[in-house]
């Protein structure tokens, strides 16, 4: 149970970190200690790129639900693994969706 509840804060930190970034008046950063791409539209970038966060947070928390079972359940692999396979998703999302609409040529 104490594992379930750690891990929701994390997701709920993430959706926080989604509603803050929506709201900047300054284009948001993605991939951490590099640049910010230029942007041509940056509050339809920032309401993208908080939105992917947003939905990260919680399909995380989601995720976790196999963590309110027995500590040494087989079904945490479902979360790592479904963790990792929705890193990558948003990582593909980001390079491949909202870069290509929003980044300035």
């Amino acid at each position: 149970m104490i594992g379930f509840v750690i891990w929701s804060l994390l997701g709920v930190f993430i959706i926080g970190l989604g509603i803050k970034d929506m709201f900047s008046k300054n284009p948001v950063g993605f991939w951490v200690n590099t640049e910010t791409i230029k942007v041509k539209d940056v509050k339809g970038y920032n309401r993208a790129s908080g939105l992917l966060f947003i939905i990260y947070g919680i399909i995380f928390v989601i995720l976790g639900i196999p963590l309110l079972d027995d500590q040494n359940t087989p079904y945490v692999l479902l979360s790592v693994i479904g963790v990792m396979v929705e890193t990558i998703v948003i990582m593909a999302a980001y390079s491949l969706v909202i870069v290509k609409k929003y980044e300035e040529k």
